[in-house]
């Protein structure tokens, strides 16, 4: 198999859904966690939660990069866009993104020009093109993205391009994970690994929640198929009483990760020692900053950066829901104040942000009487 429509073939996805019905245990309940946001869309998406067994509880986890960062680093990033001679870069998903101030978008209703770009070395060319400018990216995103912004400041550094700086924000998903196992009010008998993140760092990384925590793992490809071969590869385990690293997305990633990623990250960054997650709080060595050798084209050492803390706002309870301690319909604002036109938390922004998902797929679905 190797076409997308091949992996929504109704009868192997029949196929797969009896298969977990012969492997769970009827008197147990299983909390099975998805660290990537997008699984988080394509389970809602897909109504993947409907064709479950009701004793599978699928628990939604930090793995959406704009929903973990908190408030205080937008605020900082936004500072720096005021400031006259900035040209504020940044991804198409951070543009909403509510700060104390308001959004990247509204900021730049009030003047400030900020852009939306595709990549990092989009953000380099408008550098290039405005040489009297200076062009700060606000770099997001775990693992996945992160080598893209390597790369760019690679090039920038070769090409002498000095109008051009990085907003670091690169976060790392295995400091996450162990903050989540470490949670008092956290109960979690296994994990479906992340995809994307996993085409750079390999499974390797997870081998230490399998061996330490006796929790088992499967990383996951993103079509309904492969969730649905990931849940039931977990109960297979479970019913072996084993817990172990297993690679359904073997079609795509390698054990040993993207050796080249992992060399470009390697000599741009190194690990922060402490970085605030929305939610979560601070965690040490969970984040990336840019290496001495780069600090040239770093915007904290450019720029005198506030450093702002702030706290979300009090009703929204993103912070639960992104611990999977409650689910997004069960927050407070969910469905009222905060919806995807007029977002109070972060979640509720982003495509992949379980809110937001969960109301696009769950929450209509369930307004308009649909089946």
């Amino acid at each position: 198999m190797k076409y997308v429509d091949e992996f929504r073939r109704p009868e192997l996805i029949g196929k797969a859904r009896e298969e977990i019905r012969r492997l769970i245990d009827p008197s147990r309940h299983y909390r099975f966690m998805e660290v990537c946001g997008g699984h988080t869309h394509a389970i809602y998406r897909f109504g993947l939660k409907d064709l479950l067994p009701r004793n599978i509880e699928l628990v939604h986890g930090p793995g959406c990069p704009v929903c973990v960062l908190p408030m205080g680093r937008i605020d900082d990033g936004l500072a720096l866009a005021r400031q006259p001679e900035v040209i504020f870069t940044a991804f198409g998903d951070m543009m909403r993104v509510p700060g104390t101030h308001g959004s990247p978008l509204e900021q730049k209703a009030r003047g400030v020009d900020v852009r939306i770009v595709y990549s990092p070395a989009d953000a380099l060319k408008i550098a290039e093109a405005n040489p009297d400018r200076h062009v700060l990216f606000f770099a997001i995103g775990f693992e996945t993205t992160a080598p893209s912004t390597a790369l760019t400041l690679k090039r920038a550094r070769e090409r002498g391009i000095g109008n051009f700086s990085v907003f670091c924000n690169h976060v790392t998903i295995i400091p996450a994970i162990r903050a989540i196992l470490d949670s008092p009010d956290m109960r979690i008998d296994a994990f479906i690994g992340p995809g994307h993140v996993s085409t750079v760092i390999g499974c390797r990384p997870y081998e230490w929640i399998a061996r330490n925590e006796k929790k088992p793992i499967v990383v996951s490809g993103f079509e309904p198929l492969d969730i649905l071969q990931a849940v039931a590869m977990l109960l297979r385990q479970l019913r072996n009483g084993e817990a172990k690293v297993e690679n359904q997305y073997g079609r795509v990633v390698p054990w040993e990760g993207n050796r080249s990623a992992l060399k470009a990250l390697a000599e741009v960054f190194e690990l922060r020692p402490y970085f605030e997650w929305r939610g979560l709080g601070f965690i040490s060595q969970s984040a990336l900053r840019i290496r001495d050798e780069y600090a040239e084209w770093d915007a904290e050492r450019r720029f005198t950066v506030p450093g702002v803390r702030v706290t979300d706002p009090k009703a929204a309870q993103c912070g639960e829901v992104l611990k999977g301690v409650l689910q997004p319909a069960q927050c407070k604002l969910f469905g009222k104040e905060c919806t995807p036109e007029h977002p109070i938390g972060a979640l509720m922004v982003s495509s992949e942000g379980s809110c937001a998902a969960y109301y696009t797929f769950e929450h209509r679905k369930a307004a308009v009487g649909a089946p």
